[in-house]
């Protein structure tokens, strides 16, 4: 890497950023938990409850759908996706857990909204509880900040772009 070229680093100052939240109601005790955690990461960094906007969702399978209207909407900055899938014993936890993570993905492939993923993919309610606070951290709070700091780097990225763009007319 050559010492004259750009070096862009996020941060993650929350402030006036419009949030969007989808959280699952599936697996309530956890993505509850994964809410409060974003939640309160964002204000401790800035963000305020007026500039948040929360959505909850029937389980995980559904929440690429509204996370995805919610880009589309050009509102947001960011968008924090939450939920839990615990695996069964059956197929269906890796067709929901895959369904979930592709819409996702699509969502952030976009290039143009910070997106925080912080849907649990465990075997186990315990290890659910080892990521909303435990021996894990809070997936909630990294999936927040995540977004905010994606959401710095993009505005970084636009504002050499403009810089770039003045120098060359």
């Amino acid at each position: 890497m050559s010492m004259d070229a750009p070096h862009l680093a996020g941060n993650v100052d929350a402030a006036g950023l419009t949030v969007g939240i989808v959280v699952s109601r599936f697996n309530a005790d956890i993505t509850e938990a994964l809410l409060a955690g974003a939640v309160s990461a964002l204000k401790e960094h800035g963000g305020s409850d007026a500039n948040m906007t929360i959505v909850h969702v029937p389980g995980a399978f559904e929440i690429g759908t509204i996370a995805s209207k919610m880009a589309n909407t050009g509102r947001f900055d960011a968008v924090v996706c939450l939920g839990c899938v615990i695996r069964g014993d059956t197929a269906h936890f890796d067709y929901v857990c895959q369904g979930a993570m592709d819409a996702i993905g699509k969502v952030a492939q976009r290039g143009d909204i910070g997106v925080g993923n912080g849907v649990l993919t465990v075997d186990s309610h315990e290890q659910a509880l080892q990521r909303v606070g435990g021996a894990h951290g809070h997936k909630g709070e990294e999936a927040a900040l995540t977004a905010v700091e994606v959401v710095r780097q993009l505005q970084l990225i636009d504002s050499v772009e403009s810089i770039d763009q003045g120098l060359e007319a």
